[in-house]
Parts: structure tokens; C-alpha cells; sequence
């Protein structure tokens, strides 16, 4: 269900689904314990954010001194331009607000900016946030909001599930840090595992897997969601963090067993007393299950790409990606007879006694252990 729920939101274009506070509290916490001067004197950038509710904004604020922030820009998307209608009116917080115009409200997009304790009261908090109407509706193509981005450290957010790909392309474009959610299935995009295999993004430090949002207003309800109070929630599967930040998660070396362990106790029936079966057309092995790389194999080995949740760069070299296509031919996988719905069909595409596999993560141990 819940990633039926993910392809339906994409297809729809109702990417508006809030991140939960404490899901961001211990991804940040993550980057923190690694490095307690990771924000420090930083400017971060949220687009696509909405700062009057987002729960980034609300971290970034209550956490503005502790971590040391120089500059916090929150920028949110027009009314008017979103593919499903949040609100009926401007929030409280715009409409009491001097700067208030009912012309601009809905068309235009705007900005959010905390540089430090402007009221004077010894404290930083939402009182010293200084907002203002953007010229434009905030989309983060937008030449205003690339300005916004050129001027950051670091981007964090959680952008429209259905413009990932544009999004990470448009903050590496200017060789930006940053921290954002998407599916774990981007791993696999053209777009993105070049960035892996060259070690310029990674996975970020809290895991993978089901998370839940909290639901904007204009999104149908659909089962599976859950009520609390006033607010809706919906599970999404198979969430995860990129990031290019460093944690101390991707440095824990795994715990492996070798070969003939494996063979004799591993929990996995695919692997004990079976062993590892080669691929029809790539010379590697094929390791069903992370735990079950044996740890002193000294050639290739097509892992899931859940595996990326435990690499360590230091341990394992990404050799490349192994699924049909492109990433089949970049390997030197050869192109082997299957059958798919009943029909005959040529696939370079992982394959084990003529059956196609899902798509390989290809790795191998930079030094292999008995």
C-alpha cells in the first residue's frame, strides 16, 4: 500500500506531503554527532518548503543557536501555481502581518529569513523571522530562487516527489551540500548512481523505509491514512535520505562470514547449503541478501540495491549498476535470451539460469578477509 500510494502521488502531481519533526530531529542529529560544527556558521536553504507550517523551518529556528546557523532562507510555492489547492485564504500569520498585500498573497511565493535575535529578548525564535513577498511564484527554477541557492552552504528539504531527478540535478548543479528525501528506487536513476558510484552522494544517516507525512488539505483521502486530531497522515515505502554530508553510519564497517560460513549457517535458505550462483551474462556472483556477502571474495558481486544502506566506501568499491540497458552495457554485461510474458526476448539485465533478476548494485571488496 505504501508504495502504491507513492506511484499515485507522482502520477498525480500531489507532491504536497509534510515531513515530520522528529524524523528530521534524528536525521540532523545524525550529521551533529558526526560533526558538532556541521551547520556551523552556515547559511542553509529550504525551498520548497511553505515556512509557516514546514517542520524544517521549525527545526532550523529552535535550533538556529545550538548548531551554530550564520543564515536560515525558507522560501515556499504560490497558491496559485501548486497542482492541488492547500487553502482557501492566507494563514493568520500573513494576514495579521503589516506586509500584507491581498494582491500578492495567492501568485506569489515568499521568502523567510533568520539571521539572529532581532527583538532583542535574549532568545532566537520565530519572532525574528523577517518575510517578504517573492517577485515571482518561488519554483526553485526560478532565477530568484537560484540566486537564493547560489548564496546557501547547504539545501535541505523534502522536494515534490515527482520533480526529484530536476531538483538534485539543479543543487549539484552548483556544487551545494545538501539533505533531501526521496524514494530509494532514485538510486537507480541515470541522473543519480553516477553520483553514488563516484562518491559525491550517499545514503543519508537514519535508514531507510516506510515513513509517514503529514497530508496538505488539497490531497484526496485515500485508505491507509490516519487521523490524529485535525491532520492526516500517510505512509509512504522505501523513503530515504541523500545526502553528501558525512555521518558515522557510512563508515561502520558490516559484519560479514565468509564463503564457507555462509554455506554453512547462513539464515538465508537461498544461500546455506546452496552457495553463490554466477550470472548467465556478467562474471560475478549473485549475493541475494546484504548480510550474505561473503567477506573473502575476491572477484564481483551483484548485491540489492538496499545495500547502499550499509555501504562503507572504505570496505567495498561500487563497480557500477547492473540492470538492462545502459548500465548492462557499461559493466560488459552480454545480452542473454529470457522469457518474458511468454515471449522470447534478448536482456543484458541481471540473469540466473535464464531468469531475469531485479536490478544489482555491482561491488567488490577493496581487501577481502578470511
Amino acid at each position: 500500500m505504501a508504495n502504491e500510494n507513492l506511484s499515485q502521488a507522482k502520477r498525480a502531481k500531489n507532491d504536497e506531503f509534510y515531513t515530520q519533526y522528529p524524523d528530521i530531529e534524528k536525521e540532523m542529529n545524525a550529521y551533529l554527532d558526526f560533526n558538532a560544527d556541521v551547520f556551523r556558521g552556515k547559511t542553509i536553504l529550504l525551498p520548497c518548503d511553505d515556512p509557516e507550517w514546514s517542520n524544517f523551518t521549525k527545526y532550523f529556528v529552535l535550533n538556529f543557536e545550538r548548531v551554530g546557523l550564520k543564515k536560515l532562507i525558507s522560501t515556499s510555492y504560490a497558491f496559485d501555481s501548486r497542482a492541488i489547492n492547500m487553502l482557501s485564504g492566507p494563514t493568520e500569520f500573513e494576514s495579521r502581518s503589516p506586509k500584507f498585500d491581498p494582491s500578492k498573497t495567492r501568485s506569489r511565493g515568499k521568502i523567510f529569513t533568520l539571521t539572529g535575535d532581532q527583538t532583542r529578548d535574549g532568545r532566537v525564535d520565530f519572532d525574528d523571522i523577517e518575510w517578504e513577498y517573492l517577485d515571482g511564484d518561488g519554483d526553485f527554477r526560478s532565477d530568484e530562487v537560484k540566486r537564493l541557492r547560489d548564496e546557501a552552504d547547504v539545501i535541505i528539504t523534502n522536494p515534490p516527489f515527482s520533480l526529484f531527478r530536476e531538483f538534485l540535478a539543479w543543487i549539484v548543479e552548483a556544487e551545494k551540500q545538501f539533505v533531501v528525501l526521496g524514494n530509494m528506487n532514485a538510486i537507480t536513476y541515470k541522473e543519480v548512481f553516477p553520483l553514488i558510484k563516484d562518491n559525491r552522494l550517499w545514503l543519508g544517516g537514519t535508514g531507510g523505509g516506510s515513513m509517514w507525512f503529514r497530508v496538505a488539505s488539497g490531497v484526496p483521502e485515500k485508505e491507509g491514512q490516519r487521523i490524529e486530531g485535525e491532520e492526516r497522515y500517510q505512509s509512504f515505502g522505501n523513503i530515504n535520505w541523500f545526502t553528501n554530508l558525512d555521518h558515522g553510519r557510512r563508515h561502520e564497517p558490516l559484519a560479514l562470514m565468509t564463503t564457507a560460513n555462509n554455506i554453512k549457517f547462513s539464515k538465508h535458505k537461498e544461500v546455506r547449503g546452496v552457495g553463490y550462483q554466477t550470472y548467465d551474462n556478467y562474471d560475478a556472483i549473485e549475493v541475494p541478501f546484504t548480510d550474505a556477502i561473503p567477506s573473502d571474495h575476491v572477484g564481483v558481486m551483484g548485491v540489492p540495491i538496499s545495500f547502499l544502506s550499509k555501504y562503507n566506501p572504505e570496505q567495498f568499491e561500487i563497480v557500477g549498476s547492473f540492470n538492462a540497458g545502459a548500465a548492462g552495457d557499461e559493466i560488459g554485461a552480454t545480452k542473454t535470451e529470457i522469457k518474458i510474458n511468454g515471449n522470447m526476448s534478448m536482456w543484458n539485465g541481471p540473469v540466473i539460469n535464464h531468469k531475469p533478476l531485479y536490478k544489482r548494485i555491482v561491488i567488490k571488496h577493496r581487501s577481502p578477509t578470511t
